[in-house]
């Protein structure tokens, strides 16, 4: 009776093996750090590609772009209310995130550069601005009565997520909202 239970669980652990070896190769090979796609390598010179924003900062300012960052590329330039002989001011921030693939799950496929960019999109609980050529979340505030304007832009395309960051006094919310938005377009074009 024993040799009987143990011939018994001999073959059922047999049977289980082979079926587990079955379904690990229906399954696939594991991922394995090659099949990760890494994230592009952005121009060197992609703020000087952003091209002249004076028309975005106050009269008769023309500052060169600052660039920070490698992988992901800050581009910035700013004009301080006491640097001008009238009470005008303005920042402007554009980031460009090229989004690599990421491993997923046990057995799953990893994550592709437009998926990992799209989450990070998804994240941003600002709103939806529709009819755009790609998909845009926008945030915008008010201080100084009107005068003075914060507006944020998010675009994504592919592999590639722009965040532009604009504010400036006196300014209306029209011309804010329309500046953070061409240059968050042109930074995904001169970006590709």
């Amino acid at each position: 009776m024993a040799s009987r239970l143990i011939r018994s669980t001999g073959i059922a652990a047999g049977i289980a093996a082979v079926a587990g070896l079955g379904i690990g190769y229906a399954a696939g090979d594991p991922v394995r750090p090659t099949d990760i796609v890494q994230p592009r390598k952005l121009p060197a010179d992609l703020c000087d590609r952003l091209g002249d924003v004076s028309l975005l900062l106050p009269k008769a300012t023309n500052l060169p772009w600052q660039r920070t960052g490698n992988t992901e590329v800050v581009c910035s330039v700013g004009v301080r209310s006491q640097a001008q002989p009238t009470f005008t001011a303005a920042a402007l921030k554009v980031r460009i995130t090229p989004y690599g693939g990421r491993a997923a799950g046990a057995g799953q496929p990893p994550f592709t550069p437009a998926e990992m960019a799209k989450q990070a999109y998804d994240r941003k609980p600002w709103e939806v601005l529709p009819d755009r050529p790609y998909p845009t979340r926008i945030a915008k505030s008010t201080e100084a009565g009107g005068q003075s304007w914060r507006v944020s832009v998010m675009v994504v395309r592919a592999d590639l997520v722009v965040q532009v960051d604009y504010e400036a006094h006196p300014i209306t919310e029209a011309a804010a909202q329309q500046g953070a938005l061409v240059l968050a377009d042109r930074a995904i074009w001169e970006a590709k």
